[in-house]
């Protein structure tokens, strides 16, 4: 395994956006960006490369968020100012009042909100989504797909 600073630096941005994507706020994400890497250091003797390296990052990420949760649990609640602006995706959704769009996200089963998180707040690529999540880039995309078709008919239901 390479050197854990060389490790840092190639991949905190994408543990970073994916804590992004999945607590809506960039001061937790960066917090939670730190503790990753240090469990990750505790814990490096027992990667075993069977995975790619942001998939065990990810999996790490997102055990420490569990932690993170069940120790704050008003923690979940989204704020309008804690939703970043990152992406032409979301920029276009901006034109329906965002937190009714976020109500909406989150009654969305999983998969397809996960993958919606991933996508438009995380900016993650359909490939990283899939390494993420251990699924391939194809089931990615139509989980995306799929997803955003199950949200379009909730919104429009409700115009």
């Amino acid at each position: 395994m390479q050197p854990m600073e060389d490790i840092y630096r190639e991949y905190a941005q994408v543990v970073y956006r994916y804590l992004v994507s999945l607590t809506h706020s960039s001061d937790i994400a960066e917090e939670l960006t730190q503790e990753t890497f240090y469990q990750a250091i505790r814990t490096s003797d027992r990667y075993d490369e069977t995975c790619k390296i942001t998939t065990w990052l990810c999996s790490i990420a997102k055990n420490v968020l569990i932690t993170y949760r069940r120790k704050h649990p008003e923690s979940e609640d989204i704020s309008d100012k804690e939703i970043p602006t990152v992406s032409a995706e979301h920029d276009a959704l901006n034109n329906i009042q965002r937190i009714e769009l976020m109500k909406k996200i989150h009654l969305l089963e999983d998969p397809y909100r996960e993958v919606i998180y991933l996508r438009v707040f995380g900016e993650l690529s359909f490939k990283e989504i899939g390494e993420v999540l251990s699924k391939n880039e194809n089931w990615a995309r139509v989980t995306y797909y799929r997803g955003k078709e199950r949200l379009g008919k909730e919104v429009s239901k409700d115009e």
